[in-house]
């Protein structure tokens, strides 16, 4: 989606609108601003409603410090405006209070987040700020400090988080990623120390293929994958990063998501045709596209792909523990029993990876990565992928009262021979 001829006003409302409706920041709390080409500062106002805030209520202030609009700026315009003073790359700044960062600003902590792979490039360096009075000049002052010493993301003491971005989207990416690191770091916490992230993201080269037309399967299943990349989104089962969707179309023929993509705005149109090893021209598909390839080729039950990293299985991945799905019926009928696999093999053999999935194990369970949940179709995987998140959340919250208890061999036997199961 092209986003160069939207106004600041209509930015800053609708990610503030994200940052409100994902519970992210309060009704009075967090504020965003963006830096127009002609040095103007727009900014989110003081005192207003953020779930019914309007385009109209964005408060605009001149190079000179003129105040345009009908409502007074943030309290915080101190540190916006030296933030901006002091990186000239920076053209957005957003704060917000997320429960997970500010429980992390109120323990003097900042998330790790080299724990996940991508994670720790997306977010720049964290750096953590000392408390002052919110909307002070010397608040402002210690956190444009920060930023000018190379932060790009900065934990504030009993306070919350700031981040900053060539671009609102930018910003919003950065909060959002480091968020979900707490977050998971916060649920591993029922598990014990988290695992070192060992290995590396590597991209692969494709030639390029012009395709002559689109079929209507090829149209349906692009709107397909829109629908459940929302879904994923507004079940927060995925966050800005690397993760993927992917359909099969036909035989060495697949859609998959693009590198890197913006899960709140990706469409129809941004979702890359790999064909024969080759990617649809001018696009750069997920960084695991040989991977998704492998597992069409070796797994002909298998229909769609899904890889994300939502925050309570994860605390299972960044801890190393194998996460038992025997749990309640769903949950073993859906994941069956789910491997662990390391990230070194599953980075250096793939192949490997791709020999653990059958009709028996669809659900694969990466350190550090993520889980890989497979089906027949995108509804399946996607139901997989949901049932894993519920399930380890189950889990999580099982521990704290006490010793979980596991549906034993006989009773899972009796799942597999009422449900016609694959063995």
């Amino acid at each position: 989606m092209k986003m160069e001829y939207l106004h600041p006003r209509n930015i800053l409302v609708e990610t503030l609108q994200r940052l409100y409706d994902y519970g992210m920041t309060t009704t009075s709390g967090g504020n965003l601003s963006i830096k127009d080409e002609e040095g103007n500062i727009w900014i989110t106002p003081g005192g207003i409603d953020k779930g019914s805030l309007r385009p109209e209520d964005i408060v605009m202030v001149t190079p000179s410090g003129e105040i345009i609009g009908r409502h007074r700026p943030s309290c915080e315009l101190p540190f916006h405006r030296s933030v901006y003073k002091l990186r000239k790359d920076v053209r957005a700044v957003l704060h917000a209070h997320s429960p997970a960062l500010v429980a992390f600003s109120l323990t003097g902590k900042t998330p790790d987040a080299s724990l996940i792979p991508t994670v720790s490039k997306l977010c720049g360096k964290v750096a953590f700020a000392k408390y002052e009075i919110p909307g002070s000049e010397k608040l402002g002052n210690i956190i444009a400090d920060e930023f000018a010493k190379g932060a790009d993301s900065v934990i504030m003491e009993n306070h919350g988080a700031v981040m900053c971005g060539d671009s609102i989207f930018q910003a919003f990416a950065r909060f959002e990623a480091l968020d979900y690191v707490a977050r998971i770091q916060i649920n591993a916490t029922s598990f014990g120390k988290e695992l070192e992230f060992e290995g590396k993201m590597k991209g692969t080269e494709y030639p390029e293929f012009k395709a002559a037309f689109a079929s209507a399967k090829e149209c349906e299943l692009r709107d397909e994958m829109v629908n459940f990349r929302a879904r994923c989104y507004r079940q927060r089962l995925l966050f800005s990063g690397n993760a993927f969707l992917s359909s099969r179309l036909g035989e060495d023929d697949f859609l998959v998501t693009p590198a890197n993509f913006e899960p709140m705005y990706l469409d129809a149109y941004g979702m890359v045709r790999m064909k024969d090893g080759k990617r649809e021209a001018g696009k750069t598909p997920a960084l695991s596209t040989s991977l998704i390839r492998k597992i069409y080729e070796k797994c002909p039950w298998v229909n769609s792909v899904i890889m994300t990293r939502p925050p309570y299985i994860m605390a299972f991945a960044v801890t190393g523990t194998p996460i038992d799905s025997r749990t309640i019926p769903e949950s073993y009928i859906m994941m069956r029993d789910v491997p662990f696999v390391s990230a070194k093999e599953f980075f250096n053999d793939p192949d490997s990876v791709v020999a653990k999935f059958s009709p028996s194990t669809p659900v694969i369970l990466v350190e550090n990565c993520g889980v890989i949940t497979t089906g027949k179709s995108l509804l399946e995987a996607f139901d997989r992928l949901e049932v894993s998140e519920f399930t380890a959340k189950c889990i999580i919250m099982a521990k704290k009262l006490g010793d979980v208890n596991p549906i034993n061999q006989s009773q899972v036997d009796d799942i597999i021979a009422d449900f016609k199961l694959p063995k």
